[in-house]
């Protein structure tokens, strides 16, 4: 269950490359959340991450000491009661410090400046991004492993688990309960602090609705405290269709992949067409994830060969629409880069996206596909499946 000691140095050699590149004259970068210290250090424990541009790095560790030892093989782990035994432990500090800001509490930045004497603080969400986008061997074999099951449940249990009259929220725990039994970690994590169990799972238009998360598709919920999980109250119909986009997570590492499902009829033929237009997206942007292709330029040689009249509710459902195409994937389901303007670093081979082209139509729901891809000198090879979606359950 250990990450390997060679993954944990070679992850530390790249990340100060990364920050001579990038930031120049740095001395110290402090790691404090919980993904960034798993990638680091293979625990998820209450610490503190000290890395400077000379000298070791050194994991304190609040709790618990007992069960990083356990788990990690990082070289140095030292127990902390507070940032207090930090300051006693590491003597003389730089002025500046390159911390998370996108997820650092105020409150825990104020806790650190009280015992550690830095005064400036910049970002080192980039350079942790970038290290962590290409994925080493290690990495890859365990998302495709995630992946495998991703692509079982959903391209060959969904259909025999249909039936006329479910609610959104049976389904959703009869899948819940399938994932776990098929080796699902039993809990997706985004950036930002985000996480849910599985993701959005919705019949018809439930799957436009408005939502709160960044994402082309929608889902109605149980009650605006509980925007997840789904609707009690939307029952499967004949003429529905099913969209499940959901991510799939094992041993920390997520792929992520949307299947739809004509149940009892099929949809309009429409959008039966605009859903084929999605897919052949899908192809169009994996044979396009090649070593040293620009994300920007991805995104812009797709979306300008599309009519104007396919581009309205593409990537989303009225005013509800997402700017990408794609995204990086790993120990969040939501990591750099992104297959959207303004992302003009090239592609290495080793990065993970989730490519979702989506449309939502009205009176129908979403259509389109999602599968997760590895970048090759061949293109995106995917490891979630290869079903182009719509499956017939009649």
């Amino acid at each position: 269950m250990k990450v390997p000691l060679t993954e944990l140095e070679d992850r530390l050699n790249r990340f100060r490359a990364r920050m001579d590149s990038a930031r120049p004259g740095w001395e110290l970068a402090a790691i404090v959340g919980k993904i960034p210290l798993y990638y680091f250090t293979g625990t998820m424990q209450d610490g503190l991450l000290l890395i400077p541009l000379d000298g070791e790095a050194v994991f304190w560790v609040r709790q618990s000491f007992e069960r990083a030892q356990d788990e990690s093989l990082f070289p140095d782990i030292r127990p902390m009661r507070s940032y207090r035994d930090v300051a006693a432990g590491m003597g003389s500090l730089p002025s500046t410090v390159y911390l998370e800001t996108d997820t650092t509490p105020i409150a825990q930045l104020q806790r650190l400046q009280k015992y550690l004497p830095f005064t400036d603080v910049q970002s080192v969400d980039e350079q942790v991004g970038a290290v962590r986008a290409v994925k080493s061997r290690y990495e890859l074999s365990l998302m495709e492993h995630a992946g495998k099951i991703h692509r079982h449940v959903l391209e060959d249990c969904i259909p025999g688990m249909l039936a006329e009259g479910i609610d959104e929220v049976g389904l959703t725990c009869d899948l819940y309960s399938l994932m776990m039994k098929e080796g699902h970690q039993g809990i997706i994590r985004f950036g930002m602090f985000n996480e849910m169990l599985l993701g959005q799972i919705g019949f018809g238009t439930s799957s436009i609705s408005p939502t709160c998360v960044n994402t082309p598709g929608g889902i109605f919920g149980m009650h605006p405290s509980v925007p997840l999980m789904g609707c009690r109250e939307r029952k499967l119909k004949k003429g529905d269709m099913v969209v499940i986009d959901i991510g799939c997570g094992y041993k920390g590492y997520q792929t992520d992949k949307t299947l739809s499902y004509m149940f009892g009829k099929p949809i309009p033929d429409q959008a039966i067409r605009e859903h084929e237009r999605c897919v052949a997206i899908q192809d169009q942007l994996a044979a396009l994830l090649r070593p040293g292709a620009i994300p920007s330029e991805i995104y812009t040689a797709v979306v300008e060969g599309l009519e104007p009249e396919f581009q309205n509710n593409f990537m989303g459902f009225g005013k509800h629409k997402v700017k990408f195409l794609g995204h990086g994937i790993g120990l969040w389901i939501d990591e750099m880069p992104v297959i959207e303007e303004g992302f003009d670093e090239p592609l290495q081979e080793g990065m993970v996206f989730a490519l979702e082209p989506k449309k939502g139509i009205p009176d129908v729901g979403l259509v389109g596909i999602e599968n997760t891809f590895i970048v090759t000198p061949q293109g995106g090879l995917s490891i979630t499946g290869k079903s182009k979606g719509l499956i017939e359950v009649y």
